[in-house]
C-alpha cells in the first residue's frame, strides 16, 4: 500500500469517526453561543445602570447613541463603559486562552493560572511597574514580551520527544513558584506607595482602566481571537491522536506551538490591562465543555463564558459591599478556589488529569 493510499484511508476513517454527530454538536454549540452572547449583553446593560448615580435603562441607551445630557454621557461613556468593555474583553481573552492550553495539553489543570503563564506576566508587570514606573502601552509590551519568553522556557523544559500534559503542568507550576518569588522580592524592595499600586494590579483589578492599554487590548483581541478560532479545526484533529492528525494533513508539533503562542499572547494582553485575574481561564473551558462537549466547538463558548463570568464578578466586586470596591480578582478567587480543590480531589481519586 502506498503512502498516498494510506493517508487517504486515514482521512476517510477520521471523517467517518466524527461526521455522524458533527451537525448535531455544531447546532448545539451555535445555540449555546447565542444564549451566552445574549446573557453577556443583558448583564452588561444592567451593569451600566448601577452605581452611586443610578441611570435608567432608557438613559443608558440614549447615552450610547449620543442623545443624552452631558452628565449622563460622562458617567456612561467615560466612567462605566471603558470598565465594562475591559471586563468583557479580558474575560473573553482569558477564557479562550485557558481553552486552548487545556486542549493542547489534554489536562484540565493546564490553564494559564496554574502553569505559570499569568505568574510570569505578574513578574514582568511588577518589575515594569515598580522598578521602571511603566504604564499603558509600555507596560503592555513588557508584559507580553516577558510572558512569551516564559512560555518558550516552559515549553522547552517540558519537551521530551513531545509535550506530556502532566509534565507541562508540573514544569509550569515550578516556573510559577520562581515567578512568585521574583514578585515577592520586587515588592519587599519597593517603596510603600509602589507596593500598594502593584498589589492591587497583582490581585487583578479593573478599578483604573488605562485608555491606551484598553486600546491595545481591543486591537489584540480583534487579531488574536480570530486566529485562535482558525486553529480550532487542527486542534480538534490533535484530539484524534498525532498519527491520525498527521494523516489528515495536520502537523502536530507546529500546531501545538501555534496554539500555545496564541494562548500566551491572549493571556498576556489580558493581564496587561486587568492584572493576573485568577481562575477565569481555569473555569471557562470546563464550563463550556459541559455545555457543548469537547473539541474546537467549545472555543467560542469558552470566550463567552469568560466574558460573562468576569462581567458578573466585576458587578459583585463593585456593589457587594456598600462603599467598598474590591479588586475583581478577590471575587474570582473566591469562586474559583473551591473548583480547583474539587478538581484536584477528583483527579487524585480517579488517577488521571481529566
Amino acid at each position: 500500500m502506498t503512502a498516498g493510499t494510506s493517508h487517504a484511508g486515514m482521512r476517510a476513517r477520521a471523517a467517518g469517526a466524527v461526521a455522524p454527530d458533527r451537525g448535531r454538536r455544531a447546532g448545539r454549540a451555535t445555540r449555546v453561543a447565542v444564549v451566552l452572547a445574549v446573557l453577556v449583553v443583558v448583564l452588561s446593560a444592567f451593569s451600566l445602570t448601577l452605581g452611586a448615580a443610578g441611570v435608567a435603562p432608557q438613559d443608558v441607551l440614549a447615552a450610547l447613541v449620543g442623545r443624552s445630557d452631558r452628565l449622563t454621557s460622562f458617567v456612561i461613556l467615560e466612567l462605566r463603559l471603558p470598565r465594562l468593555v475591559a471586563a468583557a474583553l479580558v474575560g473573553a481573552c482569558l477564557g479562550l486562552s485557558g481553552a486552548l492550553i487545556q486542549s493542547v495539553a489534554r489536562n484540565p489543570l493546564a490553564s494559564p493560572d496554574i502553569i505559570g503563564i499569568t505568574a510570569s506576566a505578574s513578574a514582568a508587570g511588577s518589575v515594569a511597574l515598580v522598578w521602571f514606573g511603566l504604564t499603558g502601552l509600555a507596560l503592555s509590551g513588557v508584559v507580553l514580551a516577558g510572558t512569551l519568553v516564559a512560555a518558550v522556557l516552559i515549553y522547552l523544559l517540558a519537551w521530551r520527544n513531545g509535550v506530556s500534559g502532566y509534565r507541562f503542568v508540573l514544569v509550569g507550576i515550578g516556573f510559577a513558584a520562581v515567578c512568585s518569588g521574583l514578585v515577592s522580592y520586587v515588592l519587599t524592595t519597593a517603596d510603600l506607595t509602589d507596593v500598594q499600586q502593584a498589589l492591587v494590579w497583582i490581585t487583578g483589578s479593573l478599578n483604573s482602566v488605562d485608555p491606551v492599554a484598553l486600546t491595545v487590548l481591543g486591537v489584540a483581541a480583534v487579531v488574536l481571537i480570530p486566529c485562535a478560532l482558525l486553529l480550532g479545526r487542527p486542534l480538534g484533529a490533535l484530539g484524534l491522536g498525532d498519527d491520525v492528525a498527521a494523516g489528515i494533513g495536520v502537523r502536530p508539533e507546529r500546531t501545538r506551538i501555534l496554539v500555545v503562542g496564541v494562548a500566551v499572547a491572549l493571556a498576556a494582553v489580558a493581564v496587561s490591562v486587568g492584572g493576573p485575574i485568577s481562575f477565569i481561564a481555569f473555569l471557562s473551558a470546563p464550563i463550556a465543555r459541559r455545555l457543548v462537549g469537547r473539541g474546537s466547538l467549545a472555543l467560542v463558548s469558552s470566550a463567552l463564558v469568560g466574558a460573562l463570568v468576569l462581567v458578573a464578578s466585576d458587578i459583585v466586586a463593585q456593589f457587594a459591599i456598600p462603599d467598598v470596591v474590591l479588586p475583581v480578582g478577590v471575587v474570582t478567587g473566591i469562586v474559583g478556589a473551591p473548583y480547583l480543590l474539587w478538581l484536584l480531589t477528583r483527579t487524585n481519586r480517579i488517577g488521571r488529569g481529566g
